[in-house]
């Protein structure tokens, strides 16, 4: 499954949702042990465009407020609301129950062009991204 998550240098994830176009979108795990503890997220408007790079989400630690950026433009078209009432969960587990929100991507070839796991894990090592 790792093979088809791609990352973002500001430590997102972004793996098929299993429908054509469709992607789920989280935070990694460096991201959320960098984070904390997550109080609350702020989910976008289902509907809701999106440009790559461009912020999407919100998330609350009792440290800071964290944004949360689309890996690939599109549109939003599902949102986990499961963190609405249970925020953890984006701490527990940040690549199954943690998932933020799904995107229709506008263009599905630009998912190749992201980092995968070697080149995200080589990022975190020589401390790039925010």
């Amino acid at each position: 499954m790792s093979s088809e998550r791609r990352y973002t240098p500001t430590h997102e994830w972004i793996a098929s949702a299993g429908q054509e176009g469709r992607m789920k979108v989280g935070i990694t795990d460096f991201a959320q042990k960098e984070i904390t503890d997550v109080v609350f997220v702020e989910l976008p408007k289902i509907g809701k465009k999106v440009e790559k790079g461009g912020e999407v989400a919100i998330i609350e630690s009792v440290k800071a407020a964290f944004s949360i950026y689309a890996p690939l433009g599109g549109e939003v078209v599902a949102v986990n609301e499961k963190i609405e009432n249970a925020p953890g969960l984006v701490n527990e587990d940040p690549y199954g129950e943690g998932w933020l929100f799904e995107i229709k991507v506008s263009d599905p070839q630009l998912f190749g062009t992201l980092p995968d796991e070697a080149a995200y894990q080589k990022l975190i090592v020589t401390g790039g991204g925010h």
